[in-house]
């Protein structure tokens, strides 16, 4: 086995008005939030599922399923620090994780050095693994119509 894994997210939450809007571990304030069983962080979710998938642990809805009462509205960083700890004792770090968040509105550029350091800290790793990319979809789509949010993550982890 090389010392060396890839793993890949990908999830989409609806955006509705009404709801608090949580990406990368922070409030974003907006109009609409994201719906779903837990506070639907969609980038800490697909940062999950890379680092299950690169881990061979299969994906977020395995170990934390929306059909157990005790994740309803659970913070999203808990998941990913459980996730860390099952990496962790399975002997693996985080390389470099690359996402790319895709949402029309609102610009999210002036947050991401906010979610970055709010990951690193939750991940226990420095900020330079950490990746956060924002684009839109050119009105497109379920996202440009800011009926929904998108989100993609690649993860390197390595054996320790």
């Amino acid at each position: 086995m090389t010392p060396f894994r890839i793993g890949f997210g990908y999830d989409v939450h609806q955006l509705k008005e009404g709801y608090d809007f949580w990406l990368g571990g922070i409030k974003v304030e907006h109009t609409k939030g994201a719906v779903g069983h837990s506070d639907a962080d969609v980038l800490i979710h697909v940062i999950c599922d890379a680092l299950l998938g690169a881990a061979n642990m299969r994906n977020i809805g395995y170990h934390f399923s929306d059909k157990d009462p005790k994740y309803k509205g659970i913070d999203s960083k808990i998941l990913l620090q459980e996730v860390m700890k099952m990496i962790r004792e399975a002997g693996y770090e985080i390389g470099n994780l690359d996402s790319t968040i895709c949402l029309q509105l609102p610009k999210l550029n002036p947050q991401i050095p906010a979610m970055k350091s709010c990951l690193a800290e939750v991940m226990n790793v420095a900020e330079e693994a950490i990746s956060i990319k924002a684009t839109t979809s050119e009105w497109l789509g379920f996202v440009g119509r800011e009926e929904g949010i998108s989100a993609y993550c690649t993860a390197l982890i390595y054996k320790v």
